[in-house]
């Protein structure tokens, strides 16, 4: 089937930040024609990991459009009130969204919005010189059906998959496989002798305190290795938080690429710790358990690296090294579950411009400070969580998502539909900045270089 309409905007990948600009452009006054494809036959967020309990690490504020435009009819709040439930989240009185509330929320938004499509897993994208415009192609992921799409620009909203190292693949999906099938392998791991959860992030976390509240009822050994310093919890004081801020985006951006790439991976715990509140809880349980000197059949052990995983009869035999210590050994278990984090990786379907995209020396975007693609074609190509290499560990963060869709829909209709926020955070990240706002402050030059204080330096 093609489609013979020339969109103004065709989206690939339908999560929430794809959402978000639909729902965006659906609340604005500007008549801006989209389709938006997603090779899923329904709209579900990580539904591997909605787990009962778990809640959004950011306030529900962050929803897909209340920051950018809080009278929006696609707010988190409104869909309360659409669904008789804003009562009882008033009682609530918690900002934290359980994270099922928040798949449903989405999925309220996708039946309001007439411009999604489902079961469409687009194969080719390239850039059709003669209408000007972009052809993108498209196929049903059981039938084969083919679909062709015709638009002006691009919006790409793939997101990030799973990432399984190397040296850990090659086993039964079964027995040892990604945290994001997590509920979907359940009833498999209840069933096992002893399981063995790797890494210390926050899905990590959360299927180690879901084993731990149904250990007693289902009997078997519990273990959590990760090659982290120790399990450690995710930043979250309201200072450390406006890194995820317009302000600290831009600063990355402007500095040098080489100074990016060595000092962004070293932000994990920015965006990668556990949540204060499930250390608590794993903690807690743990205590509870020991009562009368009883002794929980758990083990927990950070800086330690699992380099190989080798079947050992009906178990799996994890080849581990105590990098601190520089000692190896032998961890046996019979299911292990990886939180072995995500991945973003370069869409198969964007070779036909590979020639027109402009890479950096490692291969990534190049992206404009407004998240655009860096591309030799007359159209625009809005990039979704795909340039943290270019503007910082910020990018993924939900918050941000609908202040990007903000400068996308202006850009899109040519007026500020929305408002793009400035002078956001109580704090300076660039000199620039903070020369500016404090009177006694002024650029001085050939000073000798201050050593780097370390975090716990006063001075």
């Amino acid at each position: 089937m093609t489609d013979q309409q020339v969109h103004d905007v065709v989206g690939v990948g339908l999560g929430p930040f794809n959402l978000g600009l639909a729902a965006l452009l659906d609340g604005a006054s500007a008549d801006v024609d989209v389709v938006f494809l997603e090779r899923e036959p329904e709209f579900n967020w990580h539904e591997g990991m909605l787990l009962e309990g778990t809640t959004l690490e950011v306030p529900f504020l962050a929803d897909l459009v209340t920051l950018a435009d809080p009278t929006n009819p696609h707010s988190y709040l409104n869909y309360l009130r659409e669904t008789g439930r804003i009562y009882e989240f008033y009682f609530y009185e918690t900002f934290q969204t359980p994270r099922r509330e928040y798949n449903d929320y989405l999925r309220w938004v996708v039946d309001s919005l007439a411009s999604c499509r489902f079961d469409r897993e687009v194969t080719t994208v390239e850039w059709d010189e003669k209408c000007e415009c972009f052809e993108v192609v498209a196929c049903h992921p059981a039938t084969g059906e083919r679909f062709v799409y015709r638009s002006r620009h691009l919006a790409l909203g793939i997101g990030s998959g799973p990432q399984i190292p190397d040296h850990l693949q090659g086993h039964p999906e079964t027995d040892v496989f990604h945290t994001a099938r997590y509920r979907h392998n359940r009833e498999r791991v209840l069933q096992a002798d002893s399981v063995t959860v790797v890494g210390s992030g926050q899905s990590a976390a959360e299927v180690f305190q879901d084993l731990l509240e149904r250990q007693v009822a289902n009997d078997y050994r519990l273990d959590w290795l990760t090659r982290s310093a120790g399990f450690f919890p995710m930043e979250y004081s309201k200072l450390g938080l406006q890194h995820f801020s317009p302000e600290y985006e831009q600063y990355v951006y402007d500095l040098p690429q080489a100074t990016k790439d060595e000092f962004i991976p070293n932000q994990d715990l920015l965006y990668k710790g556990i949540d204060p509140g499930t250390s608590a809880e794993i903690y807690d349980l743990l205590y509870r358990r020991s009562i009368g000197g009883d002794r929980p059949d758990v083990g927990l052990f950070a800086m330690t690296a699992v380099c190989d995983i080798e079947p050992v009869g009906d178990a799996y035999a994890l080849d581990c090294r105590q990098w601190q210590a520089d000692e190896t050994f032998v961890h046996e278990s019979d299911v292990v579950v990886l939180g072995t984090g995500y991945e973003r990786q370069v869409p198969d379907f964007l070779a036909p411009l590979a020639d027109a995209i402009a890479w950096d020396e490692q291969g990534r975007y190049e992206v404009t400070p407004d998240h655009r693609l860096d591309i030799d074609v007359p159209g625009e190509v809005f990039l979704q969580n795909a340039s943290v290499h270019t503007h910082g560990v910020g990018v993924p963060d939900l918050g941000l998502g609908c202040y990007h869709n903000t400068k996308f829909v202006n850009r899109l209709v040519g007026e500020q539909v929305y408002p793009e926020d400035t002078n956001t955070v109580f704090q300076d990240f660039s000199l620039e900045q903070f020369c500016e706002h404090a009177p006694g402050a002024s650029r001085t030059g050939g000073r000798e270089p201050i050593p780097t204080h370390t975090q716990n330096d006063d001075s």
